[in-house]
């Protein structure tokens, strides 16, 4: 009952399949990415690259490539998840089908990790430098581990019921990393491993660290899990697997690791001892650029004798890991409002990058005695959101009330953003943070970690209806112009270059204030870009330009705008400024001559997508 390695894995996703072997020589330097990346957007298969350039250990691509394939990694315990959350919702629901309850037992019993005396992790050991150096992007800073389980726990209380495993950022060599001694540990705000750091910091002390590469594909999906407080990724783990995860320990390590894991990395992370890290091609579509973060002394490398080295390549999305939020949506979406009462549904926008856009429906409870006509309860939810683990990093938050007629569902974007643009009253709708926290990896802020947000609020009956079309009666003044329809009542506008900050709000501010409003009544919703034709092309470069590139306190601006106890709004459209910056990261672009050759090779293999 589910995979316990990643050998029974890979056995047995071939033979029904699922998985291509690659047995041709492959550079994991750029090209093997590359290759990668094509083979998701086909919807193709897993890849075992069995030759890999530099390295005696094969490589596992495109593992989580598709959501049916997936969903078929944990066929045989998906039902019991399924039932433990229908538990969790409704704890009394077994007393009405005690039979079909009684089977989650079992699975319950997986949540125990077990101990043992020995396993393959203990088969052999290695260097840093025998590991597979994946490159994805061009200006990469070094190899990367893109699939990592960075394992701590609590120096409070040691022991893995007070552990974290999360999926951070592990650099293997580059910038002033010592060659096989160190390893940059890239953990982002809200991430488990920084309580763990800040208490053995206060204590003086270094933190032990392991790096788990491999092993049960459940422990790939247990690591970027939004668990409940308390819930260690062991735990869930070995539910998802549907059996319990076996630990084992070396003769000299301090912390436990996965008896099937494929390679472990161990350490140290000593107080205030950072490296400059990056840069890295990173999942909102830029480089995440080069910032000082932990570094971890390295002990020692272990490895099983048939070790697999498993990768993804991130980048502009959707990629790879858009089937891991779609698959966690599918395990949790249900138990959003016991986390946050009165919310129904969140979503946080893959095609924006995650974090910088997130759809919500909450309810409005206040006055049912009285017609909707403005956003009330909702607003309150909307704060409980931004208080909540990683949904707090959200940049552009946009609630509906699902008192209202016809609320869409909420992963149907566009019918959702119209929903919204129908009722918004930019007068009172819009509620800005203006000196807060956002996604480490997002540039569009003032600096690293340091941005702003809003939340847009709709409730009530329409105010509007939308233009389906560019109004041919508009008027755009000097240096601006391509107006194009992106979506009802969604209009880009091709703006100057951004030269530099001061000029660059004042050509917004010159937009706001020579917009005729009458114009452009069915038109609530203006964005600045560079290149009009290429954001209204699809709803996807909407989403990725508009909201990963610009900071609402900053970049926001509106026709007819005023502020009233230091609430501001506008009469008019509201305009978003998303111009590419000069303080913004570069997007991520490939070599243009190795895409020629790994497409050849692609073509040569008869791969999906070539």
């Amino acid at each position: 009952m589910g995979y316990r390695n990643l050998q029974h894995c890979v056995a047995d996703l071939e033979r029904h399949g699922h998985l291509r072997r690659i047995d041709v020589e492959v550079d994991p330097h750029l090209e093997m990415g590359m290759m990668q990346r094509r083979v998701y957007a086909a919807g193709g298969p897993a890849l075992f690259f069995t030759k890999v350039t530099g390295s005696r250990f094969p490589m596992l691509g495109n593992l989580f490539g598709t959501l049916p394939r997936t969903r078929f990694l944990f066929r045989d315990t998906l039902a019991s998840i399924e039932r433990l959350v229908d538990l969790k919702l409704n704890p009394m629901a077994w007393l009405k089908n005690p039979l079909a309850y009684a089977r989650t037992l079992p699975a319950a019993t997986h949540l125990l990790p077990r101990n043992v005396k020995n396993g393959p992790i203990l088969g052999g050991q290695c260097h840093i430098h025998d590991l597979p150096r994946l490159v994805s992007w061009p200006k990469d800073g070094g190899a990367f581990v893109t699939l990592p389980q960075v394992y701590s726990e609590s120096p409070l209380t040691p022991g893995w019921k007070k552990s974290n495993l999360g999926m951070y950022r592990v650099q293997l060599d580059g910038n002033d990393y010592e060659r096989n001694r160190e390893v940059g540990i890239h953990y982002q705000i809200h991430r488990g491993i920084g309580v763990h750091h800040q208490q053995a910091a206060a204590r003086g002390k270094a933190l032990p660290v392991s790096v788990f590469v491999g092993g049960a594909p459940s422990m790939s999906i247990a690591a970027v899990m939004p668990l409940p407080e308390g819930m260690p990724e062991l735990a869930f783990a070995g539910v998802l697997g549907g059996h319990r995860i076996q630990m084992v320990k070396g003769a000299s390590e301090s912390l436990i690791m996965p008896a099937e894991a494929d390679f472990v990395i161990t350490g140290k992370i000593y107080p205030q001892d950072v490296k400059p890290e990056g840069p890295f091609g990173d999942h909102l579509g830029y480089y995440s650029l080069v910032h000082d973060f932990p570094v971890m002394k390295v002990e020692k490398v272990y490895h099983r004798r048939d070790a697999i080295w498993p990768f993804t390549s991130v980048g502009r999305p959707p990629q790879e890991d858009t089937s891991f939020g779609a698959f966690i949506h599918e395990l949790t979406g249900a138990l959003i409002p016991t986390v946050l009462p009165g919310v129904c549904a969140v979503h946080a926008v893959d095609a924006a990058g995650v974090h910088p856009l997130l759809l919500a429906v909450g309810s409005e409870r206040y006055t049912p005695y009285n017609p909707l006509h403005e956003p009330q309860e909702i607003l309150t939810q909307a704060n409980a959101i931004l208080g909540q683990g990683q949904l707090s990093l959200a940049k552009y938050l946009m609630i509906a009330a699902r008192e209202d007629e016809h609320v869409p569902d909420i992963h149907d974007i566009g019918a959702f953003l119209e929903h919204m643009l129908c009722r918004v009253d930019w007068k009172r709708d819009l509620h800005f943070q203006t000196r807060t926290t956002i996604d480490t990896l997002d540039y569009s802020g003032s600096g690293l970690n340091k941005g702003s947000k809003v939340v847009i609020a709709a409730a009530g009956a329409p105010v509007r209806t939308l233009a389906r079309a560019v109004p041919a009666e508009i008027t755009l003044p000097d240096g601006f112009s391509e107006p194009h329809l992106c979506l009802p009542g969604v209009v880009a506008v091709q703006g100057p270059a951004w030269t530099n900050e001061r000029s660059g709000r004042r050509q917004l501010r010159q937009l706001a204030r020579e917009l005729n409003a009458a114009q452009w009544q069915e038109v609530p919703l203006i964005v600045l870009v560079d290149d009009a034709r290429f954001v209204a092309r699809s709803l996807d470069n909407f989403l990725w330009a508009v909201f990963t590139r610009s900071d609402p306190a900053w970049d926001i601006d509106g026709v007819d705008a005023a502020t009233a106890g230091k609430h501001w709004g506008c009469a008019g459209p509201l305009i978003i400024d998303a111009r590419i910056k000069t303080h913004h990261a570069p997007p991520l672009e490939e070599d243009p001559d190795l895409v020629k050759k790994v497409e050849a090779k692609m073509k040569a293999l008869r791969l999906v997508g070539s």
